[in-house]
């Protein structure tokens, strides 16, 4: 906000100049005490809505340094592409959208402490955070300020402990289900081996939900081998005992860091194994110094594929690659397929900027049920929500072949 001053206001009477002192400083105290009190009016609205009543304020959360960069960058990205289009095309009921995005490290401190930045900047709607951790940490911010928020990617069902929180992506529950699933349908192996970590819970959830799929399904978990982040740099262990209970496939659902460790030590070991992972893999061709030859055959569940040859995933890629130099991931989607699931509820409650972030928040989940997008990673039969905040939409299933990622 800029306030231009008049000369009579700006002018100190002379007697002040000239008389008692301290008369005049709190004719000057009182004078910036209003000007302040203008600017909080004009910029906060008695409504507690934008700072810009005619633009929705979307704020983003997610790593973009660090160890788990990949994941934050690739969301911030992808829904910047949707952030563009949506406001090229006239906005949403024809306000525009101001997208703003803070680096959290994949620490839940830091995640918390981005929430209270991006508060400050005047965010109506959070898409984020991205990674699972953080994210359980600042859903406890939203649901106390009653912010409509949306996560790409976080995937452990205390995440939509909340009226508040909808998921893009697939619950844990749903992964590890999904995944013992397809294994069988496929027939990829009859024995089977887990390394997860037990220190986080998008990996433990996961573990647990495939161990009691596997199990209803006849897959025999022979190995369930944990590890934690203060231990996760020597896997020989774990896969040692994977090839003596004889594991025609390991099951790792856990992240892409690790993962190429264990690629690694497999290979040094003679071991030759499938390994079949989750969302949290995706990321695996891009780990420095990693030989992405050992990452051939790996198999993961995921939602997105960038080889895939419909309409909307071809302008995606191809309008990804222009603007950042490199090939989306499944994350990059979800940013994408997040903005506009915030597009459709907006369009859906009738909501306006002017609105307090409650009243937003409460309108926003109430219409996230009667909502169903496209998007990319809902597949032919799109996304649809339950008033739980989980997503409904169809897995899909990649291997990378010759260093790309190709649908199953």
């Amino acid at each position: 906000m800029q306030i231009k001053l008049s000369a009579k206001l700006t002018r100190i009477p002379e007697y002040l100049r000239e008389g008692n002192e301290i008369i005049m400083k709190k004719a000057l105290s009182v004078f910036m005490t209003a000007v302040l009190a203008a600017g909080c009016l004009a910029g906060c609205g008695a409504s507690g809505g934008s700072a810009e009543a005619d633009t929705f304020r979307i704020g983003g959360i997610g790593p973009t340094t660090g160890g788990a960069a990949i994941y934050g960058t690739s969301v911030m990205n992808g829904a910047q592409i949707a952030v563009d289009e949506i406001n090229e095309a006239g906005g949403i009921n024809g306000y525009q959208i101001s997208y703003k995005f803070e680096d959290d490290q994949h620490d839940a401190e830091k995640s918390v402490n981005a929430y209270n930045s991006l508060k400050d900047w005047g965010m109506q709607i959070l898409m984020g955070t991205t990674t699972t951790t953080p994210c359980v940490a600042v859903v406890q911010k939203t649901m106390e300020d009653g912010m409509f928020q949306v996560t790409p990617s976080a995937s452990s069902t205390e995440v939509i402990d909340n009226e508040n929180v909808f998921q893009v992506c697939f619950s844990d529950p749903n992964q590890g289900t999904a995944s013992a699933q397809y294994i069988s349908e496929q027939g990829l192996a009859s024995k089977v081996a887990v390394i997860y970590d037990s220190s986080d819970v998008y990996s433990s959830g996961i573990y647990t939900n495939f161990e009691a799929k596997a199990k209803e399904l006849g897959l025999e978990v022979v190995a369930a081998e944990a590890f934690t982040q203060d231990s996760k740099t020597d896997f020989s262990t774990q896969l040692q005992k994977a090839q003596s209970e004889g594991a025609e496939l390991i099951f790792l659902p856990i992240y892409y860091q690790e993962a190429s460790v264990i690629l690694t030590q497999a290979d040094s070991m003679g071991y030759d194994v499938k390994f079949f992972g989750c969302d949290g893999l995706d990321g695996l061709l891009g780990v420095k110094n990693f030989n992405t030859d050992l990452a051939e055959g790996v198999m993961l569940l995921t939602p997105f594929s960038a080889d895939a040859d419909d309409a909307a995933t071809v302008a995606f890629v191809e309008k990804y690659e222009k603007a950042y130099g490199s090939t989306p991931n499944q994350f990059a989607a979800d940013g994408y397929d997040a903005i506009y699931t915030i597009k459709a509820a907006i369009e859906e409650a009738g909501v306006t900027p002017d609105m307090s972030v409650s009243e937003l928040g409460s309108a926003l989940s109430g219409a996230m049920p009667s909502i169903q997008i496209q998007g990319l990673t809902g597949g032919s039969e799109g996304l649809t929500w339950e008033a739980s905040g989980e997503v409904n939409k169809a897995p899909k299933a990649v291997v990378i072949q010759g260093g790309a990622y190709v649908g199953m």
